[in-house]
């Protein structure tokens, strides 16, 4: 077996054609039909059924496409590694954030590590679950995953700051009037939610029950910035991270009483790279809000 089998059965599980995977490597589809043939023989299983839709992963395929994952990720990072050098960095860098979380903080960091690494590639994806973030990071697919605390939080995980969350209201609405909203003067507001596995959705579950306030869903949706915009016209209040607020839209949102934050922080893969060091020490040197006043929810 070698890396670049593992890297063609997976961009076939990506793409779902044989033709595709090879149209995005760059390599002729003969190579890449006869590398994965090589490989079944050389396991002696089926890695792919063919379907009317493409071709899909096995149960043994989707067992092996996952080791396989950590192992790519692994090759990487070690490539990376052992090509760093003092003013130097090459090779890629996957980041993952708790959707929400470090909307403003993490472009500035990732903006300083590329001037310092001009070479260095980053990919970063959102996910709005923590549950899902903790899974990727036992696989070895993430370097650095950004989300805030929870019970579940690994015991190295870094603190960073706290996100302090704010509501968004509709224009003209009453509660603007005030520098900080007192939450219990929603009580017959409808609200903008979440998707119901995300973390931000259960932020607000948990605030709307400490505050003896019903959890009336206006409507649900995937994007703290979609969210702000739905407020502002109306469709109802939410509740997101101060960070997260979209441009244009600031005016229209206030903190809340009783405070309401959330630590965040940073998750390093076991045995972290020159990559993975330096953007959590850039992360540190970011502004985070500090809430001195109320305990964090949860």
């Amino acid at each position: 077996m070698s890396l670049r089998q593992f890297e063609y059965a997976l961009a076939i599980a990506e793409e779902g054609s044989v033709t595709a995977a090879a149209e995005r490597l760059h390599v002729a589809q003969p190579s890449v039909s006869q590398q994965i043939r090589g490989l079944e023989r050389e396991l002696g299983v089926e890695l792919f059924a063919r379907t009317p839709t493409g071709l899909v992963p096995t149960v043994v395929g989707r067992a092996f496409l996952r080791e396989a994952e950590a192992a790519v990720s692994a090759a990487r990072r070690a490539r990376a590694t052992a090509r760093a050098g003092a003013d130097e960095l090459v090779g890629e860098l996957v980041v993952a954030v708790q959707m929400g979380f470090g909307t403003r903080q993490l472009p500035g960091a990732l903006g300083a590590l590329r001037r310092r690494f001009p070479r260095l590639e980053v990919t970063v994806f959102e996910e709005p679950s923590s549950a899902e973030l903790e899974r990727l990071g036992r696989r070895g697919v993430l370097d650095l995953a950004l989300m805030a605390a929870c019970e579940q939080s690994p015991a190295d995980a870094h603190h960073l700051g706290d996100e302090e969350f704010v509501v968004a209201l509709a224009a003209g609405h009453r509660q603007l009037a005030a520098d900080r909203v007192e939450l219990r003067e929603l009580e017959r507001e409808p609200w903008v939610r979440f998707d119901r596995d995300s973390a931000l959705d259960g932020v607000l579950l948990n605030v709307l029950r400490d505050n003896d306030l019903a959890p009336t869903t206006a409507a649900r949706v995937s994007q703290t910035a979609t969210a702000v915009r739905w407020a502002a016209h109306g469709l109802g209040t939410t509740l997101v991270p101060a960070s997260a607020v979209p441009h244009g839209y600031e005016h229209l949102v206030r903190p809340v009483f009783p405070v309401v934050s959330q630590p965040v922080i940073a998750v390093v893969r076991p045995g972290a790279g020159p990559a993975e060091t330096a953007l959590l020490e850039l992360l540190r040197h970011e502004t985070w809000s500090e809430s001195a006043s109320s305990s964090p929810a949860s």
